[in-house]
């Protein structure tokens, strides 16, 4: 008999292995987050500097380039976490970040040189909001970027359109939106025992959730990085948008 899908309300974020997460994904430069800085350092390089008054990272957990990617064109970016243990994490660099992130920062500013020369001065716009992104009051900010987010925290695909849609939402009308997102990637572990959820997602599925929701949508995606862990995976799927006028 199959179980239920696991939905984001049952799983203790707080327990969530930031340290084991790092470890495998983001002490080193990985080519595909290279491919992702690319895709989103175009994005921002069509924003005027400071043209957004409050950017959002939709669930920002312990990532923290898309926050300097942010910084070119926020004159402030909430980084919304519900997990204690990702705001701890998150708190903490913004007080003084891993060396292991220049590189990440240096390839930043290289694509985008409207960001300024260190990263203690991008981050220092950036305050972490402990708190449910389901909760964000809609139209707040001028740009919202979210990173395997939707398709990460829950098993449940009526979910997973529910999340898009209150990242959707989370901008004014006419307000950016930047992500990027797992391909195929079934339920997977991290560190030795840890079982996370995700649903599976592609580029099709994308578009077709995102299209009744957005204008200028543009999807695109990237192969699997064999430097990284094989979580099951076929690659990464990427997006831009805005939301439209009137309600999404």
């Amino acid at each position: 008999m199959r179980r239920p899908p696991t939905r984001n309300d049952d799983v203790d974020w707080d327990s969530w292995p930031v340290q084991d997460y790092l470890a495998e994904n983001y002490r080193d430069l990985h080519p595909s987050d290279a491919a992702v800085i690319a895709h989103h350092s175009a994005f921002y390089r069509r924003a005027a500097p400071g043209s957004a008054a409050r950017s959002v990272e939709f669930g920002a957990g312990p990532n923290l380039y898309p926050l300097m990617l942010a910084a070119a064109a926020s004159r402030r970016v909430d980084a919304v976490e519900a997990s204690a243990a990702g705001v701890t994490y998150l708190t903490r660099q913004l007080d003084r970040a891993d060396t292991s992130w220049e590189p990440f920062y240096s390839l930043c500013r290289e694509l985008n040189p409207q960001l300024p020369p260190a990263l203690a001065e991008a981050l220092s716009v950036v305050r972490v909001v402990h708190a449910d992104v389901r909760g964000l009051t809609p139209g707040t900010y001028d740009l919202a970027s979210m990173n395997f987010v939707a398709e990460g925290v829950t098993e449940d695909f009526t979910e997973l359109r529910k999340f898009c849609g209150h990242f959707v939402r989370s901008v004014r009308p006419g307000g950016r939106l930047v992500a990027a997102f797992m391909e195929n990637m079934p339920t997977y572990r991290i560190g030795p025992a840890s079982r996370w959820p995700s649903c599976p997602v592609n580029p099709a599925l994308v578009t077709e959730v995102f299209t009744p929701l957005t204008e200028q949508l543009a999807v695109t995606r990237i192969d699997a990085d064999p430097s990284l862990p094989d979580y099951g995976d076929t690659g990464m799927v990427l997006l831009t948008a805005v939301r439209p006028p009137g309600p999404a």
